[in-house]
Formats: C-alpha cells, structure tokens, sequence
C-alpha cells in the first residue's frame, strides 16, 4: 500500500510539471565570433601585442637573409623601421591625417632610415647616418623629411633638427591598401622609397 502511494506521488509530481517545451525554451548553440575569442583571451602578463605591427625592411631587400646564406657581397645601403596601422573602414587623408600637417609615416615611435653609406636625393647628398623621416601629406604632393631627433615615440621634432626636405608627387590607386606599407623598387637610375596606404602612393627616387 505504501509502494503505490509513493508511486502515484511521484506520478502528480511529474505531471504538475510537465511543461511543454517550445522553441523559445530550447537553448540555442553559442556562435563563436573573432571578438569572443579576443575577449576571452587571457591577458598577456609581459607585454601586450600591438595592433600596429613594427616592420622593417632593409636595401638590398632580405638583406640579413642574403647575408646569412653568403649571398651578400657588400654592406647594406639602407634600412628603415617602421610601424605598420591599419585603415579598419576609416577614412585616412584629409581627416585622420590631416592635409598639410606633419605625420610620423606610421605609428607609435617615429619612423627611421638608416644609411649605411651617403646617399643622393634630388641631387642633394644625405650623409651615413641615422634620421627620423616623417611627411607633410598634401593632396597632390607630399613633403618627406629627414630630421635628425632619433630615438623618439610619435613625431616630437624641432623643425631646427631638419636635415633635408623633398617634394614628391602623391598618387591616386584604383585599389585600396588596409595597412600602411613602405618598400624598395629597384629602378634603372636609382632604388625608390615606395609609401602607400588606402588610396595613395609616393615614391622617393634614392641614389647611391
């Protein structure tokens, strides 16, 4: 008697809470996005990973590579360090680098170029040496500048420090490049300095 009294208590139980169950109680598959996994990544306890990667490119191009398969039969003649942003859908010269003002040509620290021997640009001799360089973009030109404030993060420059100051021409590309880029193309009468990023393109004819 006490076995099927327990019996049906559990069977008036079960039936007060038999709810149906409808679409909106089911419980819906987690979607994992590019942003959950950022987010949910555990924080790095040395140092941080920037999203402006620095970069670096040497004349003649992969020198160190070269170097280190006996390729190379002579010292560098340049070298720049550089950081590399990215556009990520904004709208980049003529609102967030503003026309006619100084840009570091990059990020965080101050863009350098190294001569490893005097170089000629635009007829004018840059000795061997270490030099922040930094622009003056303008919609049609930009004015590239050598400056001798080395070591520095952002552009921090005494006019003063400049050491030389060249015109080139800016470019409209029918592509558009997310993340800011600088490399060497070698030319019949010299190696160009090429600098593009969304829709723009200089390039700094360099002599040595």
């Amino acid at each position: 008697m006490k076995y099927l009294l327990a019996v049906c208590c559990v069977f008036v139980f079960l039936s007060c809470n038999d709810k149906p169950v409808t679409a909106a109680s089911q419980s819906k598959p987690t979607i994992i996005k590019d942003s959950n996994l950022i987010r949910k990544e555990a924080a790095n306890p040395y140092v941080a990973v920037d999203i402006s990667p620095m970069d670096m490119l040497y004349y003649p191009t992969d020198y160190p590579m070269k170097k280190m398969n006996g390729e190379a039969d002579a010292p560098p003649v340049m070298r720049i360090i550089y950081s590399r942003p990215h556009r990520g859908g904004r709208q980049l010269f003529g609102n967030l680098v503003k026309w006619g003002q100084p840009w570091r040509l990059g990020a965080n620290e101050a863009t350098e170029v190294e001569f490893f021997q005097p170089v000629t640009i635009q007829n004018k001799q840059i000795d061997k040496g270490r030099y922040v360089l930094y622009a003056i973009p303008n919609e049609n030109k930009w004015t590239l500048v050598f400056n001798k404030n080395i070591y520095s993060w952002g552009l921090k420059f005494n006019p003063e420090d400049d050491v030389a100051k060249f015109d080139v021409p800016s470019i409209m590309l029918p592509q558009t490049i997310e993340h800011f880029t600088m490399a060497f193309a070698k030319t019949a009468a010299s190696v160009e300095l090429i600098m593009a990023w969304e829709n723009r393109e200089v390039r700094l004819p360099i002599q040595f």
